[in-house]
């Protein structure tokens, strides 16, 4: 398009000379590496809190009075309150992507980190459903935007050699906020134990995960402080200032033909990937806690000592789950530069798919989350280490944060009826099975056919410069 300003890329092709990928990266580098590692990390602690938060939450905001939450109320509510929360992350991601191409990648970070870490905190202070809700869609909207400028400075301040490396790391080290968060889990379930009280200092303890959850925000402090928009991108903002054009928007993410088609495809295959993770697998700790209380109820444990012993293995099961996503995503880079984008995720739908179905079908006993679920959070999570890889490679410097957004978030818009598809299906049409997440998790594992399907459709970007 001739109205449209246009960067030389100084990339090349990614050089394969057996050197290590880390090889010429500066101490900036580095800096802006942990920065957005960390952005991305409490990003995902704050996601992985809610989840644990969830039930319980649900189920004291339910309650009224003396009288205990319908459990057929409990898991529609717990899937509507996280439709609603992914409808905030799509809408977050799509404004603040725009906002990240036009004023800046560090500004834009800053920001999101701010919103999402200050209305975590306020999701403590719920009264009822409604204002919950209300508190997890704004805090949607800080979390959406994060990814997507994290990934595009990422990827435009890496040299080449490093840029799928870096961005596949910065995807791992999710699972350390995962894992850090299944931790808080963990230790406030002792701590009820010990107490021998369903509340700690007056309050329930999915309180206290919020009030955690808040604490990220003292890293926009440190990205005031030291982080600079990427030099690409100051290029391509000067460029557009002297045509009078300006940088993101959907309407130049479409008006190209390839970017249309990138967007398109890059959405589909996110949307299958987002889907199965928030949709069934991260359900996969209501299916604990649903099996495991039975059996501890038999066991004669009740009271606090029976919601610290499942507030304990729900955060076990969480940890598993992310200690298996932490090894995968360490080798999705390799995997990627070895065999190329498109096989990885042939490989990864069909393993995410396969592992997703074994737990919610066989998962029984204690002993099966040290092993089912890093094998799940393997599979699953790869696909994510994937997206963060392939997605800023679809897209020019002008159109990246956009283009990124669009993939990730408006697949976020359809995955937003996948928790509350779940719940209308364990609360209704496989209300009478004794365990109705089960069936309902075996129907919604087709989504990763979707990624399958419009894959042939997808670019390979292998080995090749950032487009411009």
């Amino acid at each position: 398009m001739a109205d449209l300003p246009h960067f030389e890329s100084k990339g090349t092709a990614i050089p394969n000379d057996g050197l290590p990928w880390w090889t010429g990266m500066t101490r900036y580098h580095w800096f802006v590496l942990t920065v957005a590692a960390l952005g991305w990390l409490f990003d995902c602690l704050d996601q992985q809190l809610f989840n644990l938060a969830r039930k319980p939450a649900m189920e004291t905001l339910l309650a009224s009075g003396d009288a205990v939450a319908d459990p057929k109320n409990v898991a529609f509510y717990g899937g509507l309150a996280t439709c609603i929360f992914l409808l905030g992350w799509a809408t977050g991601g799509l404004i603040f992507g725009v906002i990240g191409d036009r004023y800046g990648r560090a500004k834009t970070m800053m920001i999101t980190i701010v919103i999402y870490s200050l209305c975590t905190g306020l999701s403590a202070l719920s009264t009822g459903f409604w204002d919950f809700a209300f508190y997890r869609f704004i805090t949607g909207l800080g979390v959406g935007g994060e990814f997507a400028v994290g990934v595009a400075l990422v990827a435009e301040v890496m040299p080449d050699r490093a840029r799928p490396h870096a961005l596949g790391l910065l995807q791992a080290l999710s699972a350390v906020g995962n894992f850090l968060a299944a931790a808080i889990g963990i230790g406030l379930g002792e701590l009820q134990i010990l107490s021998h009280s369903s509340k700690l200092a007056g309050w329930e303890p999915w309180r206290w995960k919020f009030v955690i959850g808040a604490l990220p925000a003292l890293l926009a402090l440190v990205i005031r402080a030291g982080l600079k928009e990427p030099e690409r991108w100051q290029a391509m903002k000067a460029q557009a200032a002297s045509t009078g054009t300006a940088l993101g928007g959907y309407g130049a993410l479409f008006a190209d033909p390839r970017w249309r088609k990138n967007a398109i495809v890059g959405m589909l295959l996110a949307c299958s990937g987002v889907i199965g993770l928030w949709g069934i697998a991260f359900f996969s700790l209501d299916l604990v806690r649903s099996v495991f209380q039975k059996q501890f109820i038999a066991e004669g444990l009740e009271g606090a000592a029976l919601a610290g012993k499942l507030g304990k293995y729900v955060g076990l099961s969480s940890m598993m789950i992310q200690v298996g996503a932490f090894a995968s995503m360490m080798l999705v880079a390799r995997v990627c530069q070895r065999i190329g984008r498109k096989p990885f995720f042939a490989l990864a739908l069909v393993a995410a798919m396969l592992s997703t179905a074994m737990v919610f079908r066989f998962l029984e006993k204690p002993a099966d989350i040290w092993w089912m679920l890093p094998i799940m959070g393997f599979c699953q999570l790869s696909l994510f280490a994937g997206y963060a890889i392939y997605l800023p490679e679809l897209f020019p410097t002008r159109l990246r944060s956009t283009g990124t957004s669009f993939c990730y978030n408006v697949g976020r818009f359809i995955a937003a009826g996948g928790p509350f598809l779940l719940g209308q299906l364990t609360s209704s049409v496989f209300a009478s099975s004794p365990e109705p997440m089960r069936p309902a998790g075996l129907v919604m594992c087709s989504v990763f056919l979707l990624g399958l399907a419009v894959l042939p459709f997808a670019p390979e970007t292998n080995g090749k410069p950032l487009p411009e």
